[in-house]
């Protein structure tokens, strides 16, 4: 590689990084009422990414309460010194019961998918019943919109689940296949890291890609300013960079963030060495025509550049509702919320910005629940809760105008967690079950199959055909996943075979799951 080739590639990768200092201001301008009503979504998109950092146990955030799926569910998880079986449907809250405790918040909240399920291997066809965790109150009127008042317009259902979906490499991974290594298998499939980068690249850690970085390069013709096409507001994520898009890494304190920043103090270090940033320090200060003082004065400019445009560009959006913590009244507050204003804020600005596709991620932390889970996973529901509320609420009226139908936001985790308790908490496990969001969203409905659950038997002569070592073999892969998200962004079928390659280790059919309403209809199991 030549010295310019190795500069001007520099230069690429370096075209979304801001390097302003943390109080560069985030202005926040308002556009006049007027001119804000008339305005209008138009071809706008923006795919949102939450990501459930540590590995999510969805086995208690959407439940299957049909008798012989919650006679199995019990007795895995209601053992141990501190039991995680959750309540069954319509219990009262136990006030009197410990915070951190499932009586106190009361039964599970029941769900009706529009598209009814049979309990598997049933013989008279026996109907599968749902529920949420009690924490997920504020989803349910997303997924089941109350009875319009009289005289009202009833809004439509705006949540969907996707039920048991992982990290596959190929179509058929069945138990028996997974056991018997029939199949790949993906690497290192219980590692926190190799499996957050699985999900968001679809490689272990070390990819240098990610799905939602591969679809902005296939959109970004699409904008002016390319360089706000990919945005994150939880620091770098390989899911957001791609071939020829870099991510824009903005912070949620008010000012850009900071991509990128080479610290000129004195003491300061480059790569752990106090020499190495001194000798770089003095190239860069002397001037003249050298390769690393051009690219770096260059690079200070184009970040300026950008963070005066996203600074001009982004505008004021509600302010989210209160936030309460249900574990601890002194706790912490809800560290998404934030992420979540931002992304709000940038998207108010696009259309005035020139941009038409957006592709933004989130991430909430603390999912890791190894011990005391009943006290770190109904908080952390609840803030998910908390922030898709918050998203409804705000983006029905941004600039005057309801945004719901234009941006899609989805859940995504490492992986799930075993179905049975370790006595506090739960381990590493697989297939889970992921929250889709949007008015373009076929809400208020269940895609894929729910697995059967419980543990082996031999008592009863049970044996799971969905589950090995306490952890489900997911149905969904996160190619079909991402790929059902990225038709629905305008990225057609050619090219979404370059966004995820394994899509063609799977039947053209499941392709599209359904859960988008530019989608065709996709089997629900």
């Amino acid at each position: 590689m030549t010295k310019e080739t190795s500069r001007r590639e520099f230069m690429r990768l370096s075209a979304g990084f801001s390097i302003l200092g943390a109080g560069a201001p985030f202005a926040l301008q308002l556009a006049a009422a007027g001119s804000a009503a008339a305005q209008s979504a138009g071809d706008y998109k923006a795919l949102i990414c939450i990501f459930l950092a540590g590995g999510q146990d969805s086995n208690n955030m959407v439940l299957a309460t049909d008798p012989g799926s919650w006679e199995r569910y019990n007795k895995a998880r209601n053992t141990g010194n501190q039991p995680i079986a959750l309540k069954a449907a319509g219990t009262a809250p136990n006030l009197s019961a410990g915070r951190a405790t499932p009586a106190r918040w009361g039964g599970v909240l029941p769900i009706t998918p529009a598209t009814p399920q049979l309990v598997p291997g049933s013989a008279n066809e026996e109907l599968r019943t749902f529920a949420l965790h009690p924490m997920l109150s504020p989803l349910i009127p997303m997924f089941q919109p109350p009875l319009a008042l009289e005289g009202g317009v009833q809004e439509p259902a705006r949540l969907a689940v996707l039920a048991n979906v992982g990290t596959l490499i190929t179509q058929g991974t069945t138990r028996e296949a997974y056991e018997r290594r029939t199949v790949e298998i993906p690497r290192q499939l219980f590692s926190h890291n190799d499996q957050q980068s699985s999900w968001q690249s679809g490689a272990t850690e070390g990819a240098q890609s990610g799905w939602g970085g591969r679809l902005a390069d296939m959109v970004r013709g699409m904008n002016s300013k390319t360089v706000f096409t990919a945005i994150s507001a939880a620091g770098n994520a390989v899911y957001l960079t791609g071939e020829h898009i870099n991510q824009y890494a903005v912070s949620t304190s008010g000012s850009p963030g900071v991509s990128l920043k080479f610290d000129l103090r004195d003491n300061s270090t480059l790569f752990g060495s106090r020499a190495a940033a001194t000798a770089a320090k003095n190239v860069i200060r002397a001037g003249g025509t050298s390769s690393i003082s051009q690219v770096y004065a260059d690079v200070v400019g184009r970040s300026m550049s950008a963070a005066n445009d996203i600074n001009a560009g982004v505008r004021a959006v509600a302010a989210p509702p209160a936030y309460t913590n249900p574990i601890d009244p002194y706790g912490a507050g809800n560290p998404l919320t934030p992420q979540i204003q931002t992304v709000l804020r940038i998207i108010a600005g696009a259309q005035a910005m020139g941009i038409k596709r957006q592709v933004f991620f989130v991430q909430l932390g603390g999912f890791d629940t190894h011990y005391n889970q009943n006290s770190a996973e109904p908080e952390n529901l609840a803030r998910l809760a908390h922030s898709l509320q918050y998203l409804d609420l705000a983006l029905k009226n941004v600039n005057g105008v309801d945004m719901r139908a234009n941006v899609t936001a989805f859940t995504a985790s490492d992986f799930s967690r075993t179905f049975a308790t370790n006595g506090s908490g739960t381990d590493h496990a697989w297939g889970g079950h992921h929250f889709i969001w949007g008015g373009a969203v076929n809400g208020g409905d269940m895609f894929g199959q729910y697995p059967t659950l419980g543990l082996d038997d031999a008592s009863k002569s049970f044996r799971n055909p969905n589950m090995t070592d306490g952890h489900m073999i997911p149905t969904t892969s996160v190619d079909q996943y991402g790929a059902t998200l990225g038709r629905w962004f305008g990225v057609d079928g050619s090219n979404l075979a370059t966004v995820f390659p394994n899509l063609a280790n799977f039947n053209q059919s499941t392709h599209d799951l359904g859960f988008m309403k530019s989608g065709a209809p996709a089997s629900r199991g």
